[in-house]
């Protein structure tokens, strides 16, 4: 919901068969009914976006106050993207979006009703901000999962532009055209245009019969295990934490733009809304040339280089309107800021998706979007305080400053490691043996394998099971460990859990070829194949009863196995 929202709606996939023209995809009637109706929508958001932040002047101009709309706006975005991506994997997309997209519009018009009646107060715009915002959070994992549902596989890369290119007209349009509605019909008309705007999408998602859906191979995953692999995979995933951490390097800093600029245009240049969303038009401008030029720029540069470069931008935007006292100072700097913004996070972006396989992918990019919320949200509180304390010009320098400290303080993270690694399934596990049905809940699941070397020098096999303990970690096992046999010399026993079975078999299917590589280098160094058992939990016997445990295993000396 923010004003620096991120498009969510570009679908993320691999190499399409027989791409057609990018103007093929409109051949689809239901693409170009929910295209036109979702872009509908984003505008309405982005006039509602500026029309929150210039009321919130109007009730409380302290840059306290006006910071809180953007935290408002963001934390929800941090709060909420990850588990909204892992759900859009279980629920059906577009019945989930009807019920989400109608309590959104029946919010707005109930907000609108109150802006009309003047009983607005600065307590129930930053609520109906929070609101909007988790909502939209939740619904734009959906809204995503929507298009290659929509279009051909030979039309995707053209639906994913569309996407791109109704995103930025849609951040241009809505903050200039909500300025006008507010300085000729006043302020609660941006409300009642986003109101109209979302109904358009729930009619148009109302008119659309989808195919029925393909059954999985397998169960879907639940909800709190999906979330919780993907906060391993990333906590594991050394070339996304790389990203991370360059993400944390600028936006808490970038945030001060969006934090800032309504004050900046009220009270440092004394002028009224339409200025404002002609600055927020005018950065979206800037954000779509930094997307034209950024082929040309990042394959000359480089993605460390070219973030840098996108990081001086927006420090140079920050340090102008620290010190500028007219409008056409301010267009410049906001249509730098937006460019040099576009610039980072999609190149962050980029780094991202080519680091996660496609089993994660969706969660694995909320990961990103959440600590790009978080960070600004965070980074917003932070620059009103300090304007409130040291002044608007005082809060923009210090932004600037922190933003360009951070470039020689991150640069040993590098981006886009993980290019050419492949990452696609290999599926070269076994399939586990069982001696009874097993249900999909029962765990944890015990995984032990035990190796035994060919030579004298395990230092190099420690290393490369310590790299195969980070992959296994990474792909949903916990409490992973090797340990050394005190009876007899070179032979090794690794063993790790998995939470659950149905846990277990998604496991199996996320080793990539690039890990298989790996272990195949591991039995290059073993006197014979290693042995792999694989245990469930027991039952716990009940009071009185002496049973045995009820253990079931798969034992296997097969080279192929884990």
């Amino acid at each position: 919901m923010g004003d620096g929202a991120v498009n969510t709606q570009t679908a993320i996939v691999g190499p399409v068969d027989c791409p057609r023209s990018a103007w093929a995809v409109f051949e689809s009637r239901p693409f170009t009914r929910i295209w036109g109706a979702t872009q509908l929508g984003l505008t309405g958001i982005a006039m509602s976006d500026a029309a929150s932040v210039w009321l919130m002047t109007n009730l409380n101009a302290d840059p306290r106050a006006v910071s809180l709309v953007q935290v408002a706006a963001f934390l929800p975005m941090f709060l909420l993207t990850l588990p909204a991506g892992a759900l859009v994997d279980i629920v059906e997309p577009r019945r989930f979006l009807l019920a989400l997209e109608s309590f959104i519009t029946a919010l707005v018009v109930v907000f609108a009703l109150m802006v009309t009646l003047n009983l607005e107060t600065v307590g129930s715009l930053l609520a109906i901000t929070f609101a909007l915002s988790a909502a939209w959070s939740v619904a734009a994992p959906a809204w995503a999962a929507l298009t290659p549902l929509l279009v051909p596989r030979a039309d995707l890369e053209g639906a994913a532009a569309a996407n791109t290119i109704g995103y930025s007209a849609s951040r241009a349009i809505g903050p200039a055209l909500s300025g006008r509605l507010i300085a000729s019909l006043g302020v609660a008309a941006p409300f009642w245009g986003f109101a109209f705007a979302n109904a358009v999408s729930v009619v148009a998602l109302l008119m659309w019969k989808p195919a029925p859906h393909r059954p999985r191979d397998l169960p879907a995953e639940r909800l709190i295990s999906a979330v919780r692999a993907g906060l391993r995979h990333s906590l594991y995933n050394p070339h996304l934490r790389a990203t991370l951490v360059r993400t944390l390097a600028v936006f808490p800093f970038a945030a001060a733009f969006l934090a800032l600029l309504p004050l900046v245009a009220r009270s440092q240049m004394t002028s009224g809304p339409q200025v404002y969303g002609l600055l927020l038009a005018t950065a979206s401008v800037g954000a779509a040339a930094g997307s034209i030029v950024r082929p040309y720029i990042k394959n000359r540069l480089g993605p460390d280089r070219y973030v840098a470069v996108g990081t001086v931008a927006l420090a140079a935007a920050l340090t102008l309107l620290g010190l500028c006292r007219s409008p056409p100072s301010a267009y410049f700097a906001a249509f730098l800021a937006g460019a040099g913004w576009t610039m980072v996070l999609a190149s962050l972006s980029l780094s991202a998706q080519i680091a996660l396989p496609d089993w994660v992918r969706g969660r694995g990019l909320a990961v990103f979007l959440t600590t790009v919320f978080g960070a600004i949200a965070l980074g917003s509180y932070l620059w009103g305080w300090t304007a409130a304390r040291l002044g608007l010009p005082s809060a923009h320098f210090l932004a600037a400053a922190g933003a360009i400290a951070f470039i020689p303080l991150t640069w040993s993270w590098r981006l886009q490691t993980a290019e050419g690694i492949d990452l696609s399934p290999s599926m070269h596990w076994q399939a586990p043996i069982l001696a009874r049905e097993v249900e999909d809940d029962s765990g944890p699941v015990l995984v032990t394998l035990r190796y035994r070397l060919a030579g004298d020098d395990p230092d190099l096999f420690l290393d490369a099971i310590e790299e195969i303990g980070r992959e296994r970690r990474r792909d949903g096992a916990y409490a992973w460990g090797v340990f050394a046999d005190v009876a007899e010399k070179n032979v090794y026993l690794e063993t790790f859990l998995i939470g659950s079975w149905l846990e277990a078999r998604y496991l199996r299917q996320r080793v990539t070829k690039a890990d298989r590589e790996r272990e195949e280098l591991v039995k290059t160094m073993l006197a014979e194949p290693a042995t792999f058992t694989l245990m469930l939990a027991s039952d716990s016997p009940k009071s009185g009863e002496q049973t045995q445990p009820d253990i079931d295993f798969y034992f296997t000396t097969s080279e192929t196995t884990a």
